[in-house]
């Protein structure tokens, strides 16, 4: 049997397991070590399965992942959440659709220092909608700006998916880390320009500005400004690595916590036994990502795909149209974990080859990605929102993200012409 025919079975068992709700690590893991002994037999096969499962899960510059996880984990359980969103509208709810502003702003602060989109929207959720409701927002705004502020998470750092995409690609994680800042500053400020200008005649204006107010909710939010400034100025001065600034920001999250009074040793237990849980389901994912790529580079996959896609004659930028037009795709169907995991080791040496920066593309990605959290039918962000806010359709959620989905698009397209923009600060890193 040929390689080309293994691997195609290979892809049409994995998907049909996905379809029967097999979890996407299990999937891939079982696809893996099957596709590679039918390959070189299964000798090789069960001591691929023996040795590569604690060689992903020893190395260290995945220890970041857990560690950052706590970091959000713990930051949620401290309250700083809330803290944002008080403070977002005590500057900007005086403003015409301020507490969308609030909230847009309050999601861009809690994803500086959670690194996850569903912990963010359900976060924001809880807190960001009843206070928007009872001002007189729609349900379709209200949802929408929330599920649309959620997917700030996986791209401002420190980001879980784009440290993935580092490992996978064996990218520099805190170079990538650096150049999603200035992306997800510019995708807080067009999503806030999106809710005054799109729903702004909608929406209603809070109570006025004062200052001393404004002052008072500063006070409360200097806790999540000293963690992303020791996180990430750390990692951009080359003064530690992102697993050690990954370590660091996690204890200091809990030392503030202790502080504060917000922590106690019983949810501190919580925490650790909530951040096991997410980790460990992350991990067996990374496994089966691993075993699946094995099975990829024994089959010649990727080289294929890269000789099939540079031989087309669309040039560049029409072969990266086709690769984010797969994502997108994909993305209706797929999570963003599930959609890096499982692309990446296929296209990233097709990019490699047409002479496209790794850590550009890392963003550019993961900003495509970002659009399978909001879009049907799969739209993460908007099920999690669905499930806390159950007496709002489905529907109606997705009409509320219609007008961020045409924004972001609008964002990919510029930072795609203008790369400049996403490489110009990690290139003066230390």
């Amino acid at each position: 049997m040929s390689n080309e025919l293994i691997a195609t079975g290979g892809f049409v068992v994995l998907f049909a397991l996905m379809a029967v709700r097999v979890p996407i690590g299990i999937a891939m893991g079982i696809v893996g070590i099957g596709g590679f002994a039918s390959v070189v037999g299964w000798k090789p096969a069960l001591n691929l399965l023996a040795q590569s499962p604690i060689s992903t899960v020893t190395d260290f510059n995945l220890t970041l992942i857990p560690f950052f996880v706590l970091m959000g984990v713990l930051a949620t359980n401290s309250g700083m959440s809330s803290e944002l969103f008080r403070a977002g509208r005590a500057w900007l709810g005086g403003f015409k659709g301020g507490l969308g502003l609030a909230s847009v702003g309050a999601c861009g602060g809690f994803a500086a220092i959670c690194g996850s989109s569903v912990a963010t929207a359900a976060t924001m959720t809880k807190i960001a909608y009843p206070e928007m409701k009872d001002a007189g927002y729609s349900d379709k705004a209200a949802t929408g700006i929330i599920a649309a502020g959620g997917t700030l998470g996986i791209l401002i750092p420190p980001s879980v998916v784009l440290a993935i995409y580092g490992f996978m690609t064996e990218t520099d994680i805190g170079e990538l880390f650096i150049a999603g800042v200035v992306p997800g500053i510019l995708a807080v400020l067009m999503y806030m320009l999106t809710v005054r200008f799109w729903y702004g005649r909608q929406l209603p204006a809070a109570a006025p500005f004062r200052l001393s107010e404004g002052l008072a909710a500063l006070r409360g939010v200097w806790a999540v400004g000293l963690l992303f400034l020791a996180v990430i100025l750390s990692i951009y001065f080359g003064i530690v690595t992102a697993t050690e600034a990954a370590a660091a920001g996690a204890l200091l999250t809990a030392i503030i916590g202790f502080m504060r009074g917000r922590l106690t040793m019983t949810s501190l237990m919580d925490s650790l036994v909530e951040a096991l849980r997410t980790s460990v389901a992350i991990y067996v994912v990374l496994i089966g990502a691993t075993l699946f790529g094995y099975f990829l580079a024994i089959t010649q996959v990727p080289q294929e795909i890269t000789a099939f896609l540079t031989e087309l004659g669309a040039g560049r930028y029409g072969t990266l149209a086709l690769i984010l037009l797969l994502f997108l795709v994909m993305g209706c169907f797929l999570d963003a974990m599930a959609m890096i995991i499982l692309m990446i080791p296929i296209v990233f040496p097709v990019i490699t080859q047409l002479g496209f920066d790794p850590i550009w593309f890392g963003v550019i990605v993961v900003m495509t990605v970002e659009l399978g959290l909001i879009t049907p039918p799969v739209g993460m962000n908007v099920y999690v929102i669905n499930s806390i806010a159950s007496r709002v359709s489905l529907v109606t959620i997705f009409k509320g993200v219609l007008p961020f989905v045409t924004i972001d698009i609008v964002r990919l397209l510029l930072l795609i012409a203008f790369p400049a923009i996403v490489l110009w600060l990690p290139g003066s890193m230390n």
